[in-house]
């Protein structure tokens, strides 16, 4: 195990561990409740790259300011691999905030994966993608009418916890938690510390 990167020590960990040992750390909500994916058995780690949506109003489009030049100004031209793309909702979690053709110039860059606080579409494309994909659900129609990308890199509402560029975000099934970057390595100890007191219990309790 002494080998392993953060992102299969957080893997093997899982989230309820993760989350027990972030409550030790620090005092603010950090969990993440449960969400929907493409592919559930893919976990999601890394750093957050981070676009702020809000609601659609027509004179705040601005021009040449589309979902493209948001990606690029969050996670760099080119992107820098590992990143999580986090999409904040907006206020609008049921509607959708991006979809198969939308996130297909993340394939192939390296894209840990993307976080949507809203629903995303084409789950059946999303789930051939190289990236882990997590989100509210999916949808079917185009919430372009409703949600816009207004601002990127700057810290952003997940299912009531703050988002900060570069805070380390881990998913799976169970939930997510995130993780401020000057504490993953302090945070990840501790995990392991609970993982190994739980095991002596369970095996107390047998």
């Amino acid at each position: 195990m002494g080998d392993e990167t953060p992102a299969q020590k957080a893997a093997r960990l899982g989230c309820a561990t993760l989350v027990d040992a972030m409550n030790r750390v620090h005092g603010h909500r950090a969990h993440i409740p449960a969400m929907s994916s493409p592919d559930p058995l893919r976990c999601l780690f890394g750093p957050a790259a981070t676009i702020s949506y809000l609601p659609y109003r027509e004179d705040l489009v601005a021009e040449g300011h589309d979902f493209r030049y948001y990606f690029y100004e969050a996670l760099g031209n080119p992107p820098v691999a590992g990143q999580v793309l986090v999409l904040s909702s907006g206020g609008h979690a049921d509607v959708s905030h991006g979809g198969g053709t939308k996130l297909a110039r993340a394939d192939s860059t390296g894209l840990a994966g993307v976080l949507a606080d809203g629903r995303l579409r084409d789950f059946g494309q999303l789930r051939g993608y190289s990236f882990a994909t997590w989100c509210r659900g999916e949808a079917v129609r185009w919430g372009g009418d409703t949600v816009m990308p207004y601002a990127c890199a700057v810290a952003v509402e997940i299912s009531g916890v703050c988002v900060s560029p570069g805070d380390y975000i881990y998913m799976d099934s169970a939930g997510g938690v995130v993780i401020p970057s000057t504490s993953l390595r302090r945070v990840l100890s501790i995990a392991e510390d609970i993982s190994a007191e739980e095991a002596e219990a369970a095996k107390g309790m047998r």
